[in-house]
């Protein structure tokens, strides 16, 4: 493969993010016509002193929609709308978002539907391409109109205005400029507008979380194996024949993962007492099999805006026409985020309960997974912390989507509030993922009690180098370091695919 991607009007599938984003971008020689068609075509319709106003080429914006502005006037219109927008508050976005943000608006821009010039996609491009971050803040967005505000911050950089982050350093725009000897864009009409319109901010968020929630799936999976195997459960509730009679896809797919993870077992070859076992761990492919399917969904809505257009208003060259619509509103988004969270918060709470089954002194195993409980608290506190996160993801779950606050005297009238959907996802992320975390610790040290018994060929891979890194424990110490390495160690280790089992 080559170093370069040209972006050109091609569907693209999430799977391919990673490989993009690490690559130089250019516009296909064909893209770059469709945008500079859309563009010769506004500037024609406008050169006529006595245009009929549209929204947002030659009016105010919002409820000032009706105020007509005199063609004279319209570039500055545009860069007043860029400044004027940018009221971000709260922490600064990350890097990582950020940069999915100017590829979603420039990938968005170069389908040649927005009306700007190529001059003003090359500069985003030279900004992803060096990687010079504009400074972002996470509140500000209603998730319609666009994420407004968000991408003022983004867009500001352009114009000369506003902070980015260049070689790890932050500095004001205008700093940047004279370091690297450009000057800032004039934006032409429908310019300004084209570039706030969208929403790049809820969908960076939408797929940064989906490509986590991978991640998630692939070790909650894992994770419920070995802890089904140090737990001393029973294999039975992952027979495919139970789950062929209640066909759901991702139920069918988490119990085969399971079985997978556990094959050949010498623990699950040996003869197990109980008649049952705890939900958490019996219902593992109900629970993670529902979260899924609830994932798959919400991959086909995050794929199809990342295909999209979301701008207003749109341009339509070839029918010489501009229509005004409502493409920027971010319920599609909102809906399906709210849903993640959800989806993904179960994860963590099923994931919990598997850590309290493990340190509850059953299964002969002993409280709290210390030699000595008592002198020692072992792993007690580790759970009580995985508890509070779980605890906080069911307060992150009401969803953002089921409010809306009127805006813009009431032109504005209905509003996703996806922004904050997003924001709170990656809460929700970040606490699964520790969550799980948590997991790995206790259930590897519950197997050191299991000890001479093995578990399956891949776990006690898996196990041999975790434990290299976390040793098991013998006496208390600083659990802090060892969740930490723990975190480290699930982002660094590839867990096999199981197919090649």
């Amino acid at each position: 493969m080559g170093l370069t991607f040209l972006i050109q009007n091609e569907p693209l599938s999430l799977y391919q993010l990673d490989e993009i984003l690490s690559k130089h971008l250019e516009l296909s020689a064909s893209t770059r016509q469709a945008v500079q068609r859309s563009r010769s075509f506004l500037d024609a319709k406008f050169a006529d002193r006595e245009s009929a106003p549209v929204y947002g080429i030659n009016t105010g914006f919002g409820s000032l929609c009706d105020k007509v502005i005199s063609n004279q006037d319209l570039a500055l219109l545009q860069k007043n709308l860029v400044r004027s927008h940018a009221c971000g508050f709260g922490a600064v976005v990350s890097p990582q978002i950020t940069r999915l943000m100017l590829f979603l608006k420039i990938r968005s821009l170069a389908y040649g539907y927005s009306g700007v010039s190529t001059a003003t996609i090359d500069r985003l491009l030279f900004y992803f391409n060096q990687n010079i971050l504009p400074v972002v803040y996470e509140q500000g967005s209603l998730g319609a109109s666009g994420d407004l505000a968000p991408l003022a911050h983004l867009s500001l950089p352009l114009i000369g205005e506003g902070e980015v982050i260049l070689e790890g350093q932050r500095m004001a725009a205008v700093q940047m400029l004279q370091k690297l000897g450009l000057a800032p864009l004039e934006l032409q009409s429908k310019e300004g507008l084209a570039l706030l319109n969208g929403t790049q901010f809820m969908c960076a968020y939408s797929l940064w979380a989906w490509q986590e929630s991978q991640k998630i799936m692939a070790w909650a999976d894992c994770l419920a194996a070995l802890s089904l195997d140090a737990f001393g459960g029973k294999l039975e509730p992952f027979d495919e024949r139970l789950h062929l009679i209640r066909p759901h896809k991702g139920q069918i797919d988490a119990a085969k993962a399971v079985r997978d993870w556990l094959k050949s077992s010498a623990i699950q070859a040996q003869n197990k007492p109980q008649v049952q076992d705890p939900y958490s761990f019996r219902c593992v492919p109900q629970v993670h099999g529902a979260s899924r399917d609830a994932l798959s969904f919400c991959e086909q809505v995050f794929t199809t805006e990342l295909n999209a257009v979301t701008d207003n208003p749109n341009v339509f060259a070839e029918d010489q026409a501009i229509l005004s619509g409502g493409n920027f509103h971010g319920q599609p988004l909102a809906l399906s985020l709210d849903f993640m969270a959800l989806a993904l918060s179960e994860i963590g709470s099923i994931s919990e309960r598997r850590t309290f089954q493990l340190i509850s002194g059953s299964r002969s195993l002993p409280a709290f997974l210390i030699a000595e409980p008592g002198l020692n608290s072992g792993l007690m506190i580790p759970q009580y912390a995985a508890a509070a996160m779980a605890s906080q993801n069911k307060q992150l779950c009401t969803p953002a989507s089921a409010d809306s606050i009127v805006s813009s005297n009431g032109q504005e009238d209905h509003v996703s509030m996806g922004a904050n959907a997003a924001t709170k996802l990656q809460k929700v992320v970040q606490n699964v993922q520790n969550i799980l975390a948590v997991e790995l610790l206790t259930a590897a040290q519950a197997m050191s009690f299991r000890r001479p018994l093995k578990t399956s060929p891949v776990l006690e891979d898996l196990l041999s180098a975790y434990t290299a890194l976390v040793p098991p424990i013998q006496s208390d110490r600083l659990l802090y370091d060892d969740l930490q390495k723990t975190c480290a160690f699930m982002q660094s280790y590839k867990l096999p695919l199981l197919r090649e089992i």
